[in-house]
């Protein structure tokens, strides 16, 4: 393992809530990684006081970019690339561009954080469209899932390219010598899905670096049958967006049922520790953090609505793929 200082790029003013989320977490990941060192990209006037707080704890590992501009959670990408290169979110990645840091993290538009990615490091040899990997949970603990919505459409040809990406990523992050790929379908008989998604499945089982495990169906996903699950960027958006939406019912259909009645309130206070562990496994921050696979850099998109916990997890998970060294497309 890499024992280098791994430098990180962070938007601070990117997501909802802005530096009130980022710096907090920038200090969290600084006391758990000695090694680690950050810029942080934001307008002063905002977060003055705690970064004042961060230099005095931390010394020359915090580094201050002030920044003239900001991006809208809602601005179009090609408006951000022409009009918006003084910005927290462009100033970060161009930081990377320059080799000043390994890494870039940010909470901010995604679709401007790829466009500016795309624009400003461009795809490793060998990728044609960069991807969108991150976490989901499973059974047996978590897997990787991409792409989830950087490409509406997906060629066989780059669905193979997305399955080597996130193999080598497993290996990294998993520690798992042969992880297992796995194409999402509509069933998992051969003759199922689009000649698209047979093409591809061709090209996975020919792949002589992967360790193809066939086509899984989306309930397949939460059983650990794969450790790599591969998509295009439409369908893996909805299961993901899907996926989300049925861990804040459960969770909210739960915290109702244990308040109905006094005696669900007694079991309920019996129950407690099964039920916060419950409640810790289907934490989205636990999963936060979505890697740009296919960049000539680490670049890591956090969720707009993450708390601290969270936007921790996407730094860590920028830290973990710098100090291992890892290269999507070679190890």
């Amino acid at each position: 393992m890499n024992t280098r200082p791994v430098h990180i790029a962070v938007d601070v003013m990117g997501g909802d809530f802005g530096s009130s989320i980022t710096l907090p977490a920038v200090k969290a990941a600084l006391t758990s990684h000695p090694s680690l060192c950050v810029s942080l990209f934001g307008r002063t006037e905002t977060y003055a006081a705690l970064y004042r707080q961060a230099l005095e704890l931390f010394g020359d590992r915090v580094h201050f970019v002030a920044c003239a501009d900001t991006v809208g959670m809602e601005e179009k990408p090609s408006a951000v690339l022409r009009h918006k290169q003084q910005s927290s979110l462009y100033q970060a990645i161009d930081c990377v561009k320059r080799g000043e840091a390994h890494a870039c993290v940010s909470a901010g538009n995604t679709g401007a954080l790829m466009a500016v990615g795309y624009s400003l490091l461009k795809t490793l040899p060998g990728i044609e469209r960069p991807a969108v990997c991150a976490e989901m949970p499973t059974t047996r603990g978590h897997c990787l899932m991409l792409d989830l919505g950087a490409n509406v459409q997906a060629s066989a040809a780059q669905l193979l390219q997305f399955a080597q990406m996130g193999s080598r990523l497993a290996r990294v992050l998993y520690k798992n010598d042969r992880p297992r790929v796995a194409l999402l379908n509509m069933g998992e008989e051969e003759i199922k899905g689009s000649e698209m998604v047979k093409e591809a499945a061709t090209l996975l089982q020919e792949s002589a670096d992967l360790n193809y495990a066939g086509f899984v169906e989306g309930h397949h996903i939460y059983e650990g049958r794969a450790d790599v699950i591969v998509c295009d960027g439409f369908t893996g958006n909805a299961v993901l967006k899907a996926s989300e939406g049925v861990a804040l019912l459960i969770r909210q259909r739960l915290e109702q049922s244990c308040r109905k009645n006094i005696l669900r309130k007694a079991l309920t206070w019996l129950a407690r520790p099964v039920l916060e562990d419950l409640r810790d496994q289907m934490n989205p921050s636990r999963y936060n953090g979505a890697c740009f696979l296919g960049l000539s850099a680490v670049v890591v998109k956090s969720h707009g609505h993450s708390n601290v916990e969270g936007f921790t997890h996407a730094i860590e998970l920028a830290y973990r793929q710098v100090e291992a060294n890892f290269n999507p497309v070679r190890e």
